[in-house]
């Protein structure tokens, strides 16, 4: 009896409760946004995120470094040194970590060096010897001059009456040839039967030789200065002679041209292609030595690592991160597909740093081009670059955007 006495007295209260409730939905009214309290010092100040701004376009973010790289080796192979640890700050270029086998390459990059060093000498050798060369080949093209008018005098000579005094000349020259032959084959008739092996019968028949054919051409240049009968042989001999010295002249003029603006082309071309494949060599070792060191692309800290020493790596197996935290910005995680077109590079906006309880302004450093999904929606990445870093803000702290309306 008490237990109902009770229901019915707290019935209407209940009713009327109830009633007020419903015509407050029915109303439709805004909430009030409630004010963050925020403690300091003996002061009580409020201050409202971004989601409460009512004008323009907002969006989640998270405080991110500006660069951030996974780094791998381009080859695999066995770690033989880890330079660093998580926590590390280290410079860009230096040595992070290295794989085994560097002496070797070393010692082959040592080897491709000399044969540059040795092909660059060759072909600093072809100019040094440019001027003597020069020299050279004028000396041989006047030889080759003289040798053919020897050979065509030669031939004009044939059946052209003489003056007296060249065949005076001539017919002493021939008594004179005679006379030395005479006492050659004297000299040489002891030693005739030596060995052949004798030194002084080796010279007695050498000087007995020069003498025959002394004797012979002062006895051919007679003929031809009297008038006798010139052999068809020796005609023959002539012109055969008179054509190699043609050939020997053109030879000796191309080449006298060629060395005139410079060394010769060919052994130019062949010093030239020496020294490329030397330096190629060189560079392809350098390449292999290059690749077995993994060197910070810029400044930074390492924020992980994945290997430890002696550790077998694979090419492109990521080694450690490293990020750049002393330079952080915001990157949107949600910003709609809807609101990107209301954005444009630079435009002002504010960030409300949840973990700090504090707002910092920015501007629109990037918007990509290409668009992810979110639980099904189309957004866009957008990076904001912060105008002043607040102490205590952290790469991974996340964040709310007010993307300004005044551009």
């Amino acid at each position: 009896m008490k237990l109902k006495a009770l229901v019915n007295r707290f019935t209407p209260i209940l009713l009327v409760l109830f009633t007020l409730s419903g015509c407050s939905a029915l109303g439709k009214s805004t909430p009030t946004p409630l004010p963050t309290v925020v403690l300091g010092g003996n002061q009580v100040s409020t201050q409202v995120s971004p989601q409460g701004i009512g004008a323009g376009v907002t969006a989640s973010g998270v405080i991110v470094p500006s660069q951030e790289a996974q780094l791998a080796f381009a080859s695999g192979g066995n770690v033989q040194l880890l330079n660093v640890a998580v926590g590390d700050r280290v410079e860009a270029g230096q040595v992070l970590a290295l794989l085994a086998g560097s002496e070797q390459l070393q010692a082959s990059l040592s080897g491709a060096e000399l044969e540059v060093l040795t092909a660059q000498q060759a072909l600093q050798k072809l100019s040094d010897d440019l001027p003597e060369a020069q020299v050279a080949a004028l000396q041989a093209l006047n030889d080759a001059r003289d040798a053919l008018h020897d050979a065509q005098r030669r031939i004009d000579g044939f059946g052209v009456p003489s003056e007296p005094i060249d065949i005076q000349v001539a017919r002493s020259s021939v008594a004179l040839a005679k006379h030395a032959l005479d006492q050659a084959k004297k000299d040489f008739k002891p030693y005739e039967n030596k060995p052949e092996n004798d030194f002084k019968r080796a010279t007695l028949l050498n000087k007995l030789s020069d003498a025959q054919n002394q004797y012979d051409e002062a006895v051919k240049q007679l003929n031809r200065l009297t008038g006798v009968t010139v052999p068809e042989f020796d005609i023959e001999q002539a012109q055969t002679e008179l054509e190699i010295a043609q050939a020997r002249l053109k030879l000796a003029e191309d080449k006298y041209e060629l060395l005139k603006s410079g060394p010769d082309l060919e052994a130019l071309e062949l010093a030239q292609a020496r020294l490329k494949n030397a330096q190629d060599q060189a560079d392809a070792v350098r390449a292999s030595l290059a690749n077995l060191e993994l060197k910070a692309p810029f400044t930074g800290t390492v924020s992980k690592v994945n290997i430890h020493s002696e550790e077998w790596v694979m090419p492109g197996q990521t080694i450690l991160t490293l990020a750049d935290l002393e330079a952080l910005r915001v990157e949107t995680t949600d910003l709609s597909e809807r609101d990107v077109p209301k954005l444009e590079i630079g435009q002002i906006a504010t960030v409300f740093i949840k973990a700090l309880n504090q707002d910092v302004t920015g501007r629109v450093g990037e918007i990509s081009p290409l668009a992810d999904t979110l639980g099904g929606d189309v957004v866009y990445k957008t990076t904001i670059d912060l105008d002043t870093r607040p102490p205590g803000l952290r790469a991974g702290m996340s964040v709310e955007v007010q993307f300004g309306t005044d551009q």
